[in-house]
């Protein structure tokens, strides 16, 4: 399943647009405070005899950092989206799938540890495949890496706010397809610029509709079997 549309159609009217701007600025934030720290680290350590040199090296840090600061985008999708993922999840099913909310008012951030954890493991493994962008593969290898791992965490937060997150992970071993699929797409466009900063709220509002999709299409299939069995009977 790909929603686009009614992602798109989400956004206004789950009335998601203010925290979109949250996502957005909190995303920039975090950009330039990476960039900052990594720069200033550089030029601290940075103790060259001629000025020219230790120019040099903090202008390169500072390139590299925000090369960097781009490609570390997908594995902070989570961590941001982490801050608004329960409001997201509830207005949007409050729209859609009124009938199928939960009944427990949104918290703030109830998956941190486990959000940190996940950031901590994505950028470490982004990091080690690092080296294999110098031999033209690593784009590739990236955008699979990343979208196993966005797919993974969306679909399990989306699902895992109703069944858990073991039932969750059931749920996806059975629907690899719709959750991976969605994954690259998430992937896909946390590489277009200004689009990646909302990716944290548009990633999240994609998996609600495909937990639903498939919950949806397995009771019907349930209620067809029923209904076999006693057509049978």
């Amino acid at each position: 399943m790909f929603p686009f549309i009614k992602t798109i159609a989400s956004i206004k009217r789950a009335k998601l647009i203010s925290l979109m701007i949250g996502c957005a600025l909190l995303a920039v934030l975090i950009v330039i405070i990476l960039i900052v720290l990594i720069t200033w680290g550089a030029s601290y350590l940075a103790e060259f005899e001629t000025e020219w040199m230790n120019t040099l090296v903090t202008s390169f840090a500072g390139v590299v950092s925000s090369i960097a600061g781009w490609f570390m985008l997908p594995s902070l999708t989570i961590l941001i989206g982490g801050i608004f993922q329960e409001t997201v999840i509830h207005r949007v099913e409050k729209y859609y799938y009124p009938d199928k909310m939960r009944k427990e008012s949104p918290k703030f951030w109830p998956d941190f540890f486990h959000d940190v954890r996940f950031t901590l493991k994505s950028i470490f493994l982004n990091i080690l495949i690092f080296p294999t962008y110098f031999f033209a593969i690593g784009f590739v290898i990236s955008i699979l890496l990343n979208t196993y791992l966005l797919g993974r965490e969306f679909f399990e937060t989306a699902a895992g706010h109703h069944l858990g997150k073991a039932r969750a992970r059931e749920i996806l071993k059975q629907n690899k397809s719709n959750v991976y699929g969605g994954g690259l797409v998430i992937t896909l466009l946390n590489l277009i610029p200004v689009l990646n900063v909302f990716m944290p709220i548009i990633g999240m509002v994609w998996m609600v509709h495909v937990y639903h999709f498939i919950q949806n299409k397995s009771e019907n299939k349930q209620i067809k079997t029923l209904k076999e069995i006693d057509h049978k009977s």
